[in-house]
């Protein structure tokens, strides 16, 4: 995977020509010709299924995060670039790797238990050791390692024998250890250096090649990290998709091509991308096994984080990290496990079911559609026992998905639909009613931003317009994010009850390598002015200070924050602007 970085159009900012889709060269082009309804019929069980599982296991599981004694900062599957360690040192990890305890079906049986539809494995990462019986030189599982087998064919074969689709991962454009691979952040030993043209002719493409012949049909590719690729280097594997695998769907970091989907990375968009689209997202810290990393999500969390991605249209790709003996550790294992156990009985509100009708969030939790029935996913249960749902259909049906024949009493009315519920939580992680609207379901529009009773206008990310091409909504937290064009500016609508004068507080997250960036905040005219500077990281938010700001009349009032300046490739991550009576 990338680096922990909060969002890979930032991503791309920061490292020249990593991301050829979002370049300034030609607009990515397609995969393959085809109209919406073959494009849709391909997709069918990707949308379907909601769920899968990412496997991140490779030769980096040896060294486990550590090296020389040393806990080496950042990911697992980073750590060949992260301590900068030689090309022979690190191959030579190979002869202490033999994971005697991998078992195909397993790994299969957790994943079906888990409730997840289909599976992703890095076949290779960006260290270039293949997990598979490559011919193409000898830096694989197979050859270089006392364990001499093919994990890849075993998960294959286990996998096809149980219908659980599979995909592979491939670092296409990084490679650290093949001489001419990229390298984000450059080279660190000579035996690297090479054509980045021969070493796509002569590894990348006759591996992609092996991965699309000997395996069986394969239902993903995941490519990662285009560094340097451009629609004419990608177009050779785009051709042996369409020669090998043409039914198999892609995503979008080949370089040059959409792909299939767009890949949120470690972040939940905050209404969805306009495409299909699937999070990926670690059960700790980390992607590859590092030892010691128990800061697990818990199952709650997790459970409630697949609701809210699903809820918005897209997929959730939860990833594992196998250990060197080739055990997913016991810590993922059982939060998967309950994960499933929620599935089993909510399945329903997850797969097949398409984004929320609501245009907004509703402050209870997430809503999901399927055949003419509404899913409400409750996380916040009303303590009055009354769940507010802001439809108006005229006649409204309700049950617990957990109790099909126990109806829930509903008062519908022009204000919305009032649902009679349980005192007490069925389930703490969410509990989910079914609601048919009988019809088309008709949507209150969301409630106005008014200024608080204590005079505070608070203005968060979740209710902002967003005017531009780049910046998007996130979540996990809801935040303004990808904003890396200074000609997107956001926006809000808010009542104001009492003008005057008003300090603004501003709460952003700012990655050292982006600071810098200068905007304005308007009112009807007047503003203030605030730099972005460095807050330590894009996940590190700090609240400051930015002047003071007048709003003269009461009334309707659009709020404006809106560039000045963009010298670093990056805005901000923006959380909140509050508006404080002084």
């Amino acid at each position: 995977m990338t680096r922990n970085f909060l969002s890979t159009a930032l991503l791309c900012a920061a490292v020249t020509g990593l991301c050829a889709v979002n370049s300034a060269s030609a607009a990515p082009s397609k995969l393959r010709p085809e109209t919406p309804s073959q494009h849709n019929a391909r997709m069918k069980w990707w949308h379907n299924a909601r769920f899968g599982m990412f496997i991140h296991w490779g030769l980096y599981a040896v060294p486990a995060g550590w090296w020389n004694g040393k806990r080496v900062p950042g990911i697992g599957e980073w750590i060949m670039n992260n301590a900068k360690i030689p090309v022979d040192q690190y191959a030579a990890l190979a002869a202490k790797f033999d994971p005697v305890k991998f078992n195909a079906q397993t790994w299969v049986h957790i994943a079906r238990a888990a409730g997840m539809k289909y599976m992703v494995i890095t076949a290779k990462h960006h260290d270039g050791f293949a997990m598979f019986h490559s011919h193409v030189g000898t830096y694989n599982i197979y050859d270089r390692t006392p364990y001499h087998k093919d994990p890849l064919k075993m998960l294959a074969n286990a996998a096809h024998k149980d219908h659980m689709p599979l995909g592979v991962y491939y670092s296409q454009a990084q490679d650290w250890h093949h001489p001419g691979g990229r390298a984000i952040g450059g080279h660190w030993d000579p035996a690297q250096k090479g054509s980045f043209d021969t070493y796509l002719k002569n590894v990348a493409l006759p591996q992609v090649k092996e991965l699309f012949t000997q395996y069986g049909r394969l239902a993903v590719i995941w490519w990662d990290t285009p560094v340097d690729m451009t629609p004419e280097r990608a177009a050779p594997f785009v051709r042996l998709i369409k020669k090998y695998q043409p039914w198999i769907i892609s995503d979008n970091r080949l370089g040059g091509f959409a792909g299939d989907y767009d890949t949120p990375e470690q972040t939940i968009p905050s209404n969805g991308l306009g495409r299909d689209w699937e999070t990926c997202m670690t059960i700790n810290d980390t992607w590859g096994y590092i030892r010691g990393d128990h800061n697990f999500k818990s199952s709650k969390t997790l459970i409630r984080n697949l609701i809210d991605i699903v809820s918005k249209g897209g997929n959730y790709l939860l990833n594992v990290g196998p250990n060197a003996l080739g055990e997913i550790p016991a810590g993922e294992v059982s939060r998967l496990l309950k994960m499933g156990a929620w599935l089993k009985v909510n399945g329903a509100a997850i797969y097949g079911t398409t984004a929320s009708p609501f245009p907004y969030q509703l402050p209870w939790g997430r809503c999901t559609q399927k055949k003419g029935l509404l899913y409400l996913s409750v996380f916040d249960w009303p303590q009055n026992g009354k769940l507010q749902l802001p439809i108006v259909n005229p006649h409204v049906d309700a049950h617990l998905l957990a109790a099909p024949h126990t109806k829930l009493a509903v008062t519908a009315g022009a204000q919305g639909a009032t649902i009679d519920v349980p005192a007490s939580v069925p389930d703490s992680a969410a509990t989910v009613i079914v609601v048919n609207p009988h019809g088309s379901v008709r949507v209150l529009p969301p409630p106005p931003l008014v200024q608080n009773a204590d005079g505070v206008i608070d203005l968060t990310a979740d209710r902002c317009t967003i005017t531009g091409n780049s910046a998007e909504k996130e979540h996990t937290p809801a935040n303004v994010g990808y904003w890396t064009n200074e000609n997107d500016y956001i926006s809000w609508k808010v009542k104001v009850i009492r003008p005057g004068l008003y300090k603004a507080e501003i709460t952003l997250a700012v990655d050292p390598a982006s600071a810098g960036s200068t905007f304005d905040v308007i009112v009807n005219g007047s503003k203030c002015s605030g730099t972005a500077n460095s807050t330590g990281g894009w996940s590190m938010y700090k609240t400051i200070n930015i002047g003071s700001i007048a709003i003269n009349q009461p009334g309707m009032v659009k709020v404006i924050i809106k560039p000045t300046s963009m010298p670093n490739g990056a805005v901000m991550n923006l959380r909140s602007l509050r508006l404080v009576p002084k």
